[in-house]
């Protein structure tokens, strides 16, 4: 059986039924999506947990509702103190700050100055 058949999933000319062939393409088929859905979303999770676990007084962050703030206070249950404008305070979860929306409302603050 040539490589040609096994890609293209051709039957045997020989009139088998080839199960290597099928088992072949079901193995390439999970190759590639491991390879471009599990990978990169396991690697973006990672990425957002550092994140959150890094957070500190005076960062600027956005939290996935769109509240855009800096931390006042980081406590040690897991919430932050969020203010949102001068002398107005929100207690958040940590998890619900975006990493990607943080960065991108930073990047556009650092392209202003």
């Amino acid at each position: 059986m040539n490589f040609l058949q096994v890609f293209l999933m051709a039957p045997d000319p020989s009139g088998k039924s080839s199960s290597t062939s099928t088992l072949i393409m079901m193995g390439l088929m999970i190759l590639v999506f491991w390879l471009f859905m599990i990978r990169p979303q396991a690697k973006k999770a990672k990425q957002q947990k550092q994140f959150v676990n890094n957070m500190q007084k005076g960062d600027k962050v956005v939290t996935i509702a769109g509240i855009h703030g800096t931390i006042n206070k980081v406590n040690d249950d897991g919430t932050i103190l969020l203010e949102t404008s001068p002398g107005s305070y929100i207690k958040i979860e940590k998890s619900a700050v975006s990493l990607e929306w943080s960065a991108n409302a930073n990047k556009v603050t650092e392209d202003k100055k």
